[in-house]
């Protein structure tokens, strides 16, 4: 299992997690209580659960050009979204930021 984590503005606000199974969770941080990183997924005390990598995420990954460049000179499996995610989550467009959790 592999976890980054969420900062929204520069605070955390919650945990991103891709299970053993291929699919992926989305928990915010119990004491969190700001804005929702997306509008499809308002601040709860529930996890998100999706059977396969988060839209809204899969919307912040690279595309065309960038994309090509990040997989080949970061060795990155095209299908890996979670590990692309994490290569360039600190210089995403818009609030969010993501982090992998060693």
């Amino acid at each position: 299992m592999r976890s980054a984590e969420i900062c929204l503005h520069g605070t955390r606000v919650g945990v991103l997690n891709e299970l053993d199974n291929g699919h992926c969770q989305f928990q915010y941080d119990f004491d969190y209580a700001g804005a929702p990183v997306s509008v499809t997924m308002p601040v709860k005390p529930e996890p998100y659960n999706f059977g396969t990598f988060p839209p809204f995420f899969d919307g912040l990954l690279p595309e065309g050009l960038m994309l090509e460049a990040l997989l080949r000179q970061l060795k990155i499996d095209r299908r890996d979204s979670f590990a692309q995610l994490c290569a360039v989550g600190g210089d995403l467009v818009g609030a969010v930021t993501v982090g992998q959790i060693p």
